[in-house]
């Protein structure tokens, strides 16, 4: 490291961008990081991951109480409402919990935390328009940009946060709209139009393709959209919307089908748009700098995350790929550790996807379709969460898990669960690939009885085509 004030100057306090901050700061270097909110954690600890899956579960406890407590023996006299300003208030208390917490670690590792909007003003140089007013220039050795991204905007949809909001409006919302229409029928979409529809607004998902969840597994999409229909979620899928206006009575949606048709209206109170996030790229001093971006807007990077513009590197949503916070993380961890003349390393091979609907919808590595399409001589076991002892005493027996190994290795090449805790079940799949597991490894480790990973136990004895349960 040279004799520059800090070794490391990280735009963006996400977690890419914190986590790389900590992990450069334990390695011994001088670390700031700029933010262009007042709070840190980015999208995810403020208006993404966390509000959301705080108000998925609280809304799934009411949801419990009104439909399955009676199933277990729990008698609830009187009506059970939603209090929508106490669900708020906690959800908010999280929020708070958190980014307090990422606060007290940038105090205990010693890190500069700049509240402001950052940009690059020369190669070693990043400029902060302060937030409390000013300016001021950090010179730093190296900069990582960890800026993350905002939602996609839909033409001739305009956001206005009240009527027609984006994924931070819709945790927001001051009362449950009785008509919602959600545009998109991504994770995103679903998580959100979950919430609101447990708490009694009538959902609509509207979906330009002709399935929900692009890009996980056929068999996974085809039975999420089942139990979610049956949950009470309506769905118009190979559907476009090409006009909103708003009314005194609501938002009024023309709609058509996507290969061209006749249009109709659809009719809400609230409009949520959820149709992807655009990488956030702009006002960084990029162009000046020399730093190359796709035609989408993301920051071309090579195998080191640096971009072209030596010294400058970029990591999380800013780049593409997963736009999934863990992804950063590991990936503000590899820069770190780079920077620091060690063997930073991902393995995009094994990170896992999770959808917070319940149930609970996992995934990591291949589907059936790509490894179809890839050529690839596979097997797969399908166990269902109706033949495992704890999903039937928890009554909760909708969804399966979906094993996929190489024929020839039996290496296990991906995994697929629609299921109660199916976040925490994947995670024994991801270490088992991590390492180079097959099939066989995980149906010969012991898993605990009555639990609900005896179904990967299951499914990968099902690869083999002798499950013990079915």
């Amino acid at each position: 490291m040279s004799d520059n004030p800090y070794d490391l100057v990280v735009i963006g306090g996400g977690p890419g961008g914190y986590v790389c901050a900590i992990r450069a700061a334990q390695l011994g270097m001088k670390v700031a990081c700029v933010d262009m909110r007042k709070t840190l954690g980015g999208t995810c600890l403020n208006v993404g991951c966390i509000p959301s899956k705080a108000l998925l579960h609280s809304t799934h406890l009411f949801e419990q109480a009104r439909h399955e407590a009676a199933d277990h023996g729990i008698k609830i006299t009187g009506t059970v409402r939603p209090d929508l300003p106490a669900m708020m208030a906690r959800k908010d208390g999280v929020v708070k919990a958190n980014v307090d917490g990422i606060a007290y670690l940038f105090k205990k590792h010693k890190i500069d935390w700049i509240s402001g909007m950052g940009r690059i003003d020369a190669p070693h140089e990043v400029g902060v328009a302060l937030h409390d007013g000013g300016d001021m220039t950090l010179v730093t050795d190296h900069i990582v940009l960890a800026t993350g991204s905002e939602p996609a905007p839909l033409p001739g949809v305009d956001i206005d946060g009240r009527m027609i909001v984006d994924s931070a409006g819709a945790l927001a919302l001051p009362k449950v709209p009785k008509r919602m229409t959600v545009i998109g029928a991504g994770v995103i979409g679903l998580e959100l139009g979950s919430v609101w529809s447990r708490l009694g607004a009538k959902v609509t998902v509207v979906e330009y393709l002709d399935h929900v969840l692009p890009n996980m597994d056929a068999e996974v999409r085809k039975q999420t959209q089942r139990i979610l229909k049956k949950q009470g979620l309506t769905f118009k899928l190979s559907t476009k919307v090409t006009a909103a206006k708003k009314t005194t009575k609501g938002v009024n949606l023309t709609v058509e089908p996507a290969a061209g048709g006749e249009s109709e209206h659809l009719m809400s109170d609230v409009v949520l748009v959820a149709i992807g996030r655009a990488p956030h790229s702009l006002g960084l001093g990029l162009d000046k700098n020399g730093i190359e971006r796709t035609e989408r807007g993301f920051i071309k990077v090579n195998a080191r995350y640096e971009t072209t513009a030596k010294g400058i590197y970029a990591i999380g949503d800013v780049i593409g790929g997963m736009m999934l916070a863990h992804k950063a993380e590991e990936e503000g961890v590899a820069v770190a550790e780079m920077l620091a003349g060690q063997a930073g390393h991902v393995n995009y091979d094994a990170i896992p996807s999770v959808v917070y609907t319940w149930p609970e919808i996992a995934a990591v590595g291949k589907t059936e379709e790509q490894l179809k399409a890839a050529g690839t001589d596979y097997k797969a076991g399908t166990f269902p969460f109706t033949a495992n002892g704890r999903a039937r005493a928890n009554n909760d027996t909708d969804g399966f898990v979906k094993i996929l190994a190489d024929a020839r290795t039996d290496r296990v090449l991906g995994c697929h669960i629609v299921g109660a805790s199916a976040g925490d079940l994947i995670q024994e799949v991801v270490v088992g690939m991590e390492f180079g597991a097959t099939a066989e490894d995980l149906f010969r480790s012991s898993h605990a009885h009555p639990q609900l990973g005896e179904s990967v136990k299951e499914a990968a004895l099902a690869v083999h085509g002798r499950p013990l349960h079915m």
